[in-house]
């Protein structure tokens, strides 16, 4: 571990830019905490645990990561079982068509919403721990610090161990280049034969009458191997030959694949997404244009756009004069970007009076508008800023040496806005049905009425609402 007075340095230089009581947290969870809890952190389940502002948090983890604290990293997940099928310390590293998961079968497109997840290891700089070294973990604390996202919600370490005990025949630990021979008896039940290290499994049906012929099975673990096959047994004794042909030690086991490991995985919480962290204010301040390649694009299966512009800037100017109207325009574009970070979402860039900002959730950019609408009014009664708000597919793209979006979900959200002649705001059916967004409807006492409208470029007329 880095010296206490390094230690002191770095968090004295956290304390300038994040919250105090994020800090706090982090720098109690720094020397406190076991090994397995600096490893993957999960951003969202530590604001949980400690009872503290998700964005807050956030922000303190990715400051943390830029004074060298953390190592920030991109992991690609398997929808089904919550594997990890890739990772990265970039977004640039998310570069397949498709990404295949042996345990489930299963080839996935990369979205952004829920495949790619952004979690903390603390850095081998700051604090040495057991998953710097990935050679040295127990078969268990491999499945848990590094096979399983931050967003399986894994039981504590006895418990687990439990579980494991009972959906587990048999596991080994097999060095590169090494060859064994596991004996067991098999029960009829369908069992999986998996390696997280080579991310390598076979399916083995055992069914039928039982046997006590000896059978045979070949695991040949290696980084190019075919994509999972199931073969059938019978109940009986079985002789699996393993070797491993990859550089790397190896962690095979057979599963049984029933009802208790299906429990396991199936139990979810909340994480980080690379989506989330896309709309983050602070990570958009921080990492500037190094989050995506120039020829990438990365499908988002739904987020939400918001556009405003100010009417009546260009009379502002012809009133008051050049210098206060511009002092008033920048004092506009200040108030709304605070409102946007504090609503979790992000700026995505600004083009004369206008502003594009992007957000997780349509109740957040409902949130923003409602403030926004109040601030700039409070600013100055002559300044009317119109606001649209859609949401729906888009693709992550870099732009003009930017992180930018692209779609029509984009073009649609822009021309909605282009409907406001009042400070009334406007938002498609899909904002306005979202529930949350009901809810803050509801809450703010407000009836959003409905209205067919055409929208330039667009062939189909839509249901647009107006938000008074």
């Amino acid at each position: 571990m880095k010296s206490s007075r390094e230690t002191e340095r770095l968090f004295a230089a956290l304390r300038e830019s994040a919250k105090p009581e994020p800090v706090s947290a982090i720098e109690n969870l720094l020397e406190n905490a076991p090994d397995s809890q600096l490893c993957r952190i999960n951003a969202l389940a530590f604001a949980a645990e400690h009872k503290l502002d998700e964005e807050e948090v956030i922000a303190g983890f990715l400051h943390a990561a830029q004074l060298g604290i953390f190592d920030l990293s991109w992991n690609i997940l398997c929808p089904g079982c919550g594997g990890v099928l890739g990772s990265g310390t970039t977004l640039k590293t998310v570069n397949q068509t498709d990404y295949s998961c042996a345990l489930c079968a299963a080839a996935y497109e990369p979205t952004l919403d829920e495949m790619v997840e952004v979690t903390f290891t603390i850095s081998p700089r700051v604090r040495k721990i057991a998953a710097h070294d990935p050679q040295t973990l127990p078969w268990i604390e491999y499945f848990r610090q590094l096979f399983w996202s931050s967003g399986v919600d894994l039981p504590d370490n006895g418990t687990l161990e439990e579980l494991i005990k009972e959906i587990t025949l048999h596991t080994v630990e097999l060095p590169p280049g090494e060859k064994m021979e596991l004996s067991l008896q098999v029960p009829e039940a369908f069992l999986i034969m998996f390696d997280p290290v080579v991310h390598m499994s076979q399916f083995i049906d055992v069914k039928g009458e039982p046997t006590r012929e000896q059978q045979s099975l070949a695991f040949v673990m290696t980084k190019d191997h075919a994509p999972p096959g199931t073969v059938e047994m019978r109940p009986g004794p079985l002789c699996i030959f393993l070797e491993n042909r990859s550089v790397s030690r190896t962690l095979p086991g057979v599963w049984i694949a029933g009802d208790k490991l299906h429990d396991l995985l199936g139990k979810r919480r909340p994480f980080l997404t690379a989506k989330r962290l896309l709309t983050n204010q602070t990570f958009r301040d921080i990492y500037r244009t190094d989050t995506l390649a120039v020829d990438q694009r990365l499908k988002i299966t739904s987020l939400t756009f918001l556009f405003t512009d100010l009417k009546g800037s260009t009379e502002l100017y012809e009133r008051v004069g050049d210098l206060a109207a511009f002092d008033l325009v920048r004092a506009h574009f200040r108030v709304l970007n605070k409102i946007v970070a504090a609503e979790g979402g992000a700026v995505v860039k600004t083009i004369g009076d206008a502003v594009m900002a992007t957000f997780p959730t349509p109740d957040r950019a409902m949130a923003a508008a409602f403030k926004m609408r109040e601030a700039v009014k409070d600013l100055n009664g002559d300044l009317l800023l119109k606001i649209g708000i859609h949401m729906g597919p888009c693709l992550a793209v870099s732009l003009n040496d930017r992180q930018d979006y692209f779609g029509q979900t984009v073009n649609i959200a822009s021309r909605v806005q282009g409907l406001a002649t009042s400070r009334s705001i406007f938002a498609t059916r899909q904002v306005v049905a979202d529930s949350d967004s009901c809810r803050l409807l509801k809450e703010n006492g407000i009836a959003a009425t409905p209205q067919t409208r055409s929208l330039r470029g667009i062939a189909n007329q839509f249901e647009i609402f107006e938000i008074p």
